[in-house]
């Protein structure tokens, strides 16, 4: 049945077709100003500014203005670590420990536009510390607490970044990840002005004297008053690096106004939030949908949300599915390769809990296969729940293409609609509409990047001149089909050309997950003497299930006949585990560098580093 509230986005839609910019001005009146903006919007391409003089404070929109209502009483943070520690905070509380952890960064010679480089475990203390930083106007980097030394060490020089937050440690898989002695390694040869310490496993570790502090032993003594430094729309709210191309990390800007009137409204449209509602997006506040849906957009919204600080499979591989009875979470927003890797692990684990309280699932990160996508709704969503399925990048802030919950029939795959407000077309080489080919944003939009930190060069030549500054390339491809429902085909870099067919790898990929057998899959381009580009397909399957000659060549059939003879795969490689992201994407890069005998690229990023030498094993004994 629709809801009212998905009735009133129906109308949202007409509104943002007859005038996009009242339309934005108007989401924008969803947050608190402190002044009013005098433009909703300046554009010079590709260089935007959002609700141009307006002045408002990130850190008051999620917890200030809760403060004397209903909401602060309410809790916002569920917390669980992975040994099964237990927090609740309420709005109340946090706001207090913002507010005091606020002052301990003025306290240290932290101003407004200052950056500072945050590098913990998902504890109810990083996001603390985001909110601190937005409070008094400094500038967060949060590095995601699987990284090394060296890409810690780059992205704080990049930043240049002045104070470091970090912890003794974090737990995963019983294990301690040593985030203190990792971040010793990376500012070896840098002088920050101080490192605070969040005290998490209890083990000792080496403090630097003079320049380490404990953070509860400062948080002792500072003052819970802590007014919010007036921001300017335009003003910096946070950097957040994400993989190029050249393997060197690109730090995206995103600035106070429009981002927050981005995310927060796509949280409510999207997510078709209510207020008895347990919330629990599964990512790291490492990755930017930590940032826009763990942080800012769940509490501008006042929601209540689930933090979990470990794996999916410690100590059991029902964990995730104990944690949803345990607290009634009502939406899951997850990623396509956990739920790949639970039907990997098979239904008998989702089915051991009570899943009844769930009433939305989203999917995020990539593009999901539409038997990942069944999988989900039986076995997770138990036919009941709908599926969120969104597009959008660490560059465009907030949700761009997705569903909104009981407003549209939904398509097992698809992305179905862009947003209220967002204009998106697909284009071919020329830059002229096509039903398929590259998928671009044809104008501004409030949540978009401001620039790459420090190569202004960068930003132009990677997101704005393929069309001559007139669209802002996603670097995705996508079809749209007879009823306008968009599907994104995953990177264009990606896009393999077999005897002048050119194939999308996220369309193999599918096919070959569509055989029972297989729980992931992987495409690459590997060089032919015949057809230029053949298919080498790398392949996870499910468990119990054995390898064979036999099962290679029904793997080829099963992609011909889903396909057709074009994009039969040269190779089928059976493999461990894909080399995969902390947030769950697939490195294709470095099948290729394997594939064509290269020494792989950078490797930091991966949640296991460890399985690009076994694919290398498994690949020359194919050949």
């Amino acid at each position: 049945m629709v809801i009212a509230q998905n009735m009133e986005a129906l109308d949202l839609y007409e509104e943002a077709t007859r005038d996009r910019e009242a339309f934005w001005a108007k989401q924008a009146e969803c947050l608190d100003w402190f002044s009013p903006w005098e433009s909703v919007l300046e554009w010079n391409p590709p260089f935007a500014k959002w609700f141009v003089g307006g002045k408002l404070n990130a850190c008051y929109n999620c917890l200030d203005r809760h403060m004397g209502t209903p909401i602060a009483s309410k809790t916002a943070l569920l917390w669980e670590g992975e040994r099964g520690e237990q927090r609740a905070i309420s709005y109340e509380e946090l706001f207090v420990e913002v507010c005091k952890f606020s002052n301990v960064l003025k306290q240290l010679g932290v101003k407004k536009g200052d950056k500072v480089a945050i590098y913990l475990p998902l504890v109810p203390e990083a996001v603390v510390a985001m909110l601190s930083c937005a409070r008094i106007g400094a500038v967060h980097t949060v590095v995601f607490g699987g990284f090394s030394a060296d890409s810690l060490k780059d992205r704080i020089v990049d930043a240049e970044a002045k104070l470091l937050i970090t912890a003794d440690g974090g737990f995963r898989k019983g294990k301690i990840v040593p985030l203190k002695e990792t971040a010793n390694q990376a500012l070896t040869e840098l002088s920050l002005q101080n490192v605070v310490v969040l005290q998490r496993t209890g083990q000792e570790v080496q403090m630097v004297a003079g320049r380490d502090l404990w953070y509860h032993e400062l948080m002792q003594k500072a003052s819970s008053e802590c007014p919010p430094e007036v921001m300017d729309a335009e003003d910096e709210l946070y950097i957040l690096y994400t993989s190029g191309t050249t393997g060197k990390p690109k730090g995206i800007v995103h600035t106070t106004g429009g981002y927050l009137v981005g995310v927060t409204m796509s949280t409510r449209w999207v997510f078709d939030i209510k207020p008895d509602d347990i919330y629990w997006c599964t990512a790291d506040i490492g990755w930017v949908t930590g940032h826009s849906y763990v942080v800012y957009g769940p509490l501008a919204n006042g929601m209540t949300e689930l933090l979990y600080e470990g794996a999916p499979d410690f100590p059991e591989r029902n964990r995730f599915w104990q944690l949803i009875e345990k607290y009634g979470v009502t939406i899951l927003y997850t990623a396509p390769t956990a739920i790949r890797t639970f039907m990997k692990w098979g239904e008998e684990w989702p089915k051991a809990s009570d899943l009844s309280s769930l009433r939305i699932l989203g999917s995020v990160g990539e593009p999901i296969n539409p038997e990942a996508w069944m999988w989900y709704h039986e076995h997770i969503g138990q036919g009941k729940c709908p599926i969120v399925d969104t597009w959008w990048q660490t560059e465009t802030g907030s949700i761009m293409i997705a569903p909104i919950p009981g407003l549209m029939p939904l398509k097992p795959g698809s992305a179905t609609h862009p947003l209220p407000g967002i204009e998106v077309a697909i284009v071919d080489e020329n830059g002229e509409q096509e039903d398929s080919g590259y998928l671009v944003i044809t104008s501004p939009w409030p949540s978009m990047l401001r620039g790459i930190h420090g190569d202004r060069a960068r930003f132009q030549e990677t997101y704005w001149k393929k069309f001559g500054g007139k669209f802002y390339f996603t670097g995705d491809g996508a079809k749209r089909d007879s009823e306008g429902y968009y599907w994104l085909a995953g990177r264009v870099d990606d896009v393999i050309n077999v005897s002048g067919h050119r194939l999308g790898t996220m369309e193999i990929e599918s096919a070959l997950v569509d055989y029972q057998a297989v729980a992931e899959a992987a495409v690459i381009a590997i060089s032919h003497p015949i057809k230029g580009m053949g298919i080498a397909a790398f392949v996870t399957l499910k468990e119990k299930t054995k390898t064979s000659s036999d099962l290679e060549d029904l793997l080829k059939q099963h992609v011909v006949k889903k396909i057709g003879a074009i994009a039969r795969p040269e190779k089928v490689i059976f493999i461990c585990d894909l080399p995969k992201t902390r947030s769950g994407k697939i490195m294709r890069r470095l099948l290729r560098d394997i594939a064509e005998g290269r020494i792989a690229g950078d490797t930091t990023t991966l949640s296991d580093p460890s399985v690009i030498a076994d694919i290398k094993i498994r690949y020359q004994d194919a050949e």
